[in-house]
């Protein structure tokens, strides 16, 4: 989502172009960057070698990515207010409270 509007478009990173990178380039193109892209370099003063190359593990396990993982990495996806009301509602709900009737919303012609 949120490089839908990029150019060029990021690339997938379980597929086969990104997984058959070697260690090196993905390294290096994570300290470096993607000049002209939305991909910045993460490398120098932004953070450590030892970070880049667990990321580099990380992309490495993103094809094998068990549905369990997927699930525990969305949790930590930044929310808006309106999906953490949206998140308030469902947790209320599976709680038995009771359900609240929003308000109708009038449209004037």
């Amino acid at each position: 989502m949120m490089g839908r509007n990029l150019y060029p478009k990021p690339p997938d990173m379980r597929r086969e172009d990104t997984q058959e990178l070697a260690d090196g380039e993905l390294f290096w193109i994570i300290e470096n960057g993607v000049r002209f892209t939305g991909m910045p370099a993460f490398g120098g003063a932004h953070g450590s070698e030892q970070d880049s190359w667990k990321l580099v593990r990380f992309i490495r396990h993103l094809p094998q990515l068990s549905d369990e993982e997927r699930i525990e990495m969305e949790r930590y996806n930044p929310k808006g207010p309106g999906d953490r009301e949206e998140e308030q509602e469902e947790n209320d709900f599976l709680g038995g409270a009771p359900m609240q009737q929003k308000p109708e919303t009038t449209h004037h012609h």
